[in-house]
């Protein structure tokens, strides 16, 4: 019998064709997995992002900029942003008690304004509230609405002097100085601060109510007043009770002393 030529090419090529044993042990169930199309990225890093966001807006005080935000864990922009309002969303559901606002140009975690009845029952013996005076609460809108306005101007408009007042609103750090107005004694100018945004919970003093909204919602409310009912009517009086008149006898008029009596016949 010929031996094949071809035999043992065969035989020495067989055993190339099988890895060694040493590297078939070393493989893994998933690298005998056929490789998966390359796709898009999973998600697990943007739910990530919202939950680092979710935690430095909660723990903060005060509003976060955009800016800081992006410093702090070193993220684009529009990542963040993007981010940021698909958390408010989020919290803009119906099941939710707390709600992600933009005031003063930065972000904050805030309760919602239809849950505060509740709130405010809750917390007003925890934390003393940001009490004003009347006189206080005056003047703090005229420079709201003026600003930056001299306190000459806010004397000309209230009537009253009101130095005192100034010196409480700037220790509450609701309003600050602004330069001087270029007149005869240069005056100091007076503005409302970023202290006054987040305790009014404004992003800006375009957010206050203009003149026209307020008398919108006197009328409203006078609208809305109760009717008040009218007076009674009076029970017509009754007719008056005429008293039985006693007769007296008839008797004679009494004698006139310029008559003479009639002779005797």
């Amino acid at each position: 019998m010929v031996p094949d030529e071809n035999l043992p090419e065969e035989r020495e090529a067989a055993p190339a064709a099988e890895p060694p044993q040493a590297e078939v042990e070393s493989m893994s169930p998933e690298d005998l997995l056929p490789d998966e199309p390359a796709g898009p990225a999973p998600s697990l890093a943007d739910a990530q992002l919202k939950a680092v966001l979710e935690a430095i807006v909660y723990i903060t005080d005060e509003p976060l900029t955009l800016d800081q935000i992006c410093a702090a864990i070193e993220q684009p922009h529009e990542r963040v942003k993007a981010a940021l309002e698909l958390l408010a969303a989020d919290y803009e559901k119906d099941d939710r008690g707390l709600s992600i606002r933009e005031i003063a140009g930065g972000f904050k975690m805030t309760t919602k304004p239809e849950h505060h009845e509740a709130v405010r029952r809750f917390v007003k013996n925890l934390n003393p509230p940001l009490k004003l005076s009347l006189p206080a609460l005056e003047t703090l809108a005229v420079i709201a609405y003026k600003q930056p306005i001299t306190a000459p101007e806010i004397m000309e408009i209230r009537g009253v002097q009101g130095a005192g007042v100034l010196k409480t609103l700037i220790d509450r750090k609701l309003i600050a100085t602004a330069g001087r107005k270029q007149v005869v004694g240069k005056p100091i100018l007076y503005k409302t601060t970023r202290e006054f945004l987040v305790q009014f919970g404004l992003r800006d003093v375009s957010e206050l109510p203009t003149l026209k909204e307020f008398q919108e919602i006197g009328r409203m409310d006078t609208e809305t007043a109760p009717d008040i009912a009218p007076p009674a009517e009076m029970p017509e009086p009754l007719p008056p009770v005429e008293e039985p008149q006693t007769e007296l006898p008839l008797s004679d008029p009494p004698a006139n002393p310029d008559e003479q009596p009639p002779p005797e016949s």
